[in-house]
């Protein structure tokens, strides 16, 4: 049962990733401008380092393939997401949104600590 908890839980994490990114590939103008709005610099470089660590982590985590190098650059990433993109607190939605990303962040240090599970290409590999 462990195993299937395990699989189902990176399935969930991986999603988020892997949607946020396919949305930025979508409206990349108007996430450029969402970078901009957040006084991020050069933004319409920062775009692509950005893509692609939610695409690129998001599958790694799905298939469990360098998982624990994954979950823990993931949870990095939304940890800076977290401060960079939701640091207005004043304002309810802001602070759910800091929270859910510092709650993803903490799931994901433990998918680090953990590891992927037997169902994953780390346990074909032999990790």
């Amino acid at each position: 049962m462990s195993s299937i908890a395990m699989l189902i839980g990176r399935i969930l994490l991986s999603v988020i990733f892997i949607q946020a990114a396919i949305s930025k590939l979508m409206d990349i103008s108007g996430t450029i401008a969402y970078f901009q709005g957040l006084g991020l610099l050069l933004p319409s470089v920062t775009i692509w380092p950005v893509i692609l660590v939610e695409l690129v982590g998001g599958l790694m985590i799905l298939t469990g393939l360098y998982t624990r190098i994954a979950a823990t650059v993931l949870a990095l990433f939304c940890i800076a997401t977290a401060f960079i993109g939701h640091s207005d607190w004043s304002n309810i939605v802001e602070f759910q949104a800091f929270m859910k990303d510092i709650a993803i962040a903490g799931g994901l240090f433990y998918v680090a600590a953990a590891g992927a599970g037997i169902i994953s290409l780390d346990t074909r590999r032999g990790v």
